[in-house]
């Protein structure tokens, strides 16, 4: 990897020497930094952020929006992903993320490194978007024996890494309470190190005009007469998203005559063949409809009249407070983060138990009956949680960050908190 300030530098290691580093300077180390996910959606409003405001920044990623360079104070630093693999593609980026970070705090003593959770050891500051500890995994059908064993030496990796970045970390950023608990109890982190600040929800996110939900069903191939419930997230071999759940519960619904609502699963994966083959051995088919992976989330809401979320493990839900802000109702498990966010008028959407097929089943049922009551329930929550955008987000970000001092390096060949 290497770096060209203003450029997007790419294939190598070697960090060639920086000059003129201005007296604010930024190294942000995560997997992605664009507009195309939550997490790395947050990641891309806290560069802009940065950016905007005139600091010298760099980036250390898989894969960035190309729209934050910004003159000679942008560097963004491309890290290779081989074979698409995340534990190969994760060790390169940790090497890469100390590398760039020990070299440009070298050069700018004032400079200040992010990094999410375990995927770089650095003693400044780490915004956890998740906790490896307090995920219970859980395997799916559709994954294939020969993949597990991959699969639990990852989850080991990641708790221990996790631990490792967690635990040495100045400041942590946790993106919920419900996260803020969990590296409090699980990994017996100092809460006085801990600062919560929860994700911002990006503009596009808004309720839709009748003529964008008219335009957004044809999108789909819906007419407006359809109830559409729609489920977004990544279709892994783990069935931590509830996809499972979900289905089994679809399967119940479909069954009954009066059940007049499709579903649309948004999301890609390894396991989207699985899902694909069981959805058509079910004849489900036409109940059921993968999108794949898409950039039209806000359109996909427009069309929609339910979000459904039942997680296992969920730090937060991005995708059911962009839900709420489109005017869609929400059902999520309650241990999810978003969920402590639900006022009290709104807890009937919250499931107690994301593993009991019969109580979103029921709740399901519920929400029929009263299609235009939670539409009209939630307006105010969406009001509320749309006035947090991201810009107020990464606002916030730099304000804690920056009402606590950055770490100096103990010598010119050492990383911070290290001796030689």
């Amino acid at each position: 990897m290497g770096r060209h300030c203003g450029r997007i530098a790419t294939n190598h290691y070697h960090v060639s020497g920086v000059n003129h580093i201005s007296e604010t300077t930024w190294v942000v180390v995560a997997g992605g930094i664009h507009r195309e996910g939550g997490m790395d959606r947050c990641n891309w409003a806290l560069a802009r952020h940065l950016i905007q405001r005139g600091d010298r920044v760099h980036l250390v990623c898989h894969h960035a929006d190309a729209n934050l360079l910004n003159g000679q104070s942008t560097t963004i630093h491309i890290v290779a992903k081989p074979a698409r693999s995340f534990m190969l593609g994760g060790l390169l980026l940790s090497a890469a993320g100390r590398k760039i970070a020990l070299e440009v705090s070298r050069l700018s003593p004032q400079t200040r490194v992010v990094i999410n959770g375990g995927n770089c050891n650095w003693p400044d500051i780490n915004w956890v978007h998740c906790v490896h500890h307090a995920w219970r995994h859980t395997e799916s059908k559709s994954s294939r024996s020969f993949f597990r064993p991959k699969i639990r030496l990852y989850r080991r990796l990641s708790c221990r890494h996790e631990r490792a970045a967690l635990r040495r970390a100045r400041i942590l950023i946790a993106n919920s309470e419900r996260t803020r608990h969990d590296l409090i109890d699980a990994l017996r982190i100092e809460p006085d190190r801990i600062h919560t600040v929860y994700p911002g929800v990006d503009s596009d996110f808004l309720p839709p005009s009748p003529a964008r939900r008219i335009a957004a069903r044809a999108w789909l191939g819906k007419s407006d007469q359809r109830l559409l419930v729609a489920f977004i997230g990544a279709l892994g071999y783990d069935c931590n998203k509830g996809l499972d759940v979900l289905f089994s519960a679809w399967r119940v619904l479909c069954a009954r005559p009066d059940w007049d609502a499709d579903l649309i699963v948004a999301g890609d994966g390894k396991a989207s063949e699985f899902w694909r083959r069981r959805i058509a051995e079910s004849s489900m088919d036409k109940r059921v409809a993968l999108l794949g992976f898409t950039n039209r989330i806000p359109d996909l809401l427009a069309a929609t009249d339910l979000v459904v979320s039942p997680v296992r493990y969920e730090s937060y839900g991005l995708n059911v407070a962009e839900a709420i802000c489109c005017g869609v109702p929400a059902m999520v498990t309650q241990t999810a983060g978003v969920a402590e966010r639900y006022p009290k008028q709104l807890r009937d959407l919250l499931l107690r138990n994301p593993e009991d097929v019969s109580e979103l089943v029921e709740k399901l049922v519920k929400w029929r009956t009263a299609v235009i009551y939670w539409k009209e329930k939630i307006i105010p929550f969406s009001q509320a949680l749309g006035e947090y955008t991201l810009e107020a987000m990464a606002r916030q970000m730099a304000s804690i960050i920056e009402s606590n001092p950055c770490a100096e390096l103990d010598t010119p060949g050492s990383e911070p908190g290290k001796t030689n």
